[in-house]
């Protein structure tokens, strides 16, 4: 942390969050995509017991809305940390041609079939 910086977690405020997919890749630009993301902010809102006000999901980045975690042993940021790495395995467990179609990479020809 660079110094003279301070964090003002725990302080029972809420707090606007955006974050960005890794390289401003559009991971979340399918509906399956954001479909794993919500189920999994909701998993991780349960888990940790703070409450969303709101979010808007796009295709490279999130806007999150939340509360402080009640629990002053877990900061917010160690339940975001949690959130990223859920979606980010969940993302990766797809089946290729799902992952193909989300990073905008295109598809191996598998025959010899041309257009």
């Amino acid at each position: 942390m660079p110094l003279g910086l301070r964090r003002f977690q725990l302080e029972g405020d809420d707090q606007c969050i955006t974050f960005s997919c890794y390289r401003r890749q559009a991971y979340l630009a399918t509906s399956d995509a954001k479909d794993i993301f919500l189920d999994s902010l909701e998993l991780i809102r349960r888990h940790y017991l703070f409450e969303v006000l709101g979010y808007v999901v796009m295709p490279e980045h999130v806007h999150l809305l939340v509360s402080e975690p009640p629990d002053e042993e877990i900061p917010r940021s160690k339940a975001l940390q949690a959130l990223k790495i859920s979606v980010s395995r969940r993302l990766d467990a797809r089946p290729f041609w799902q992952r193909c179609i989300t990073t905008s990479m295109s598809l191996p020809m598998t025959s010899g079939w041309r257009s």
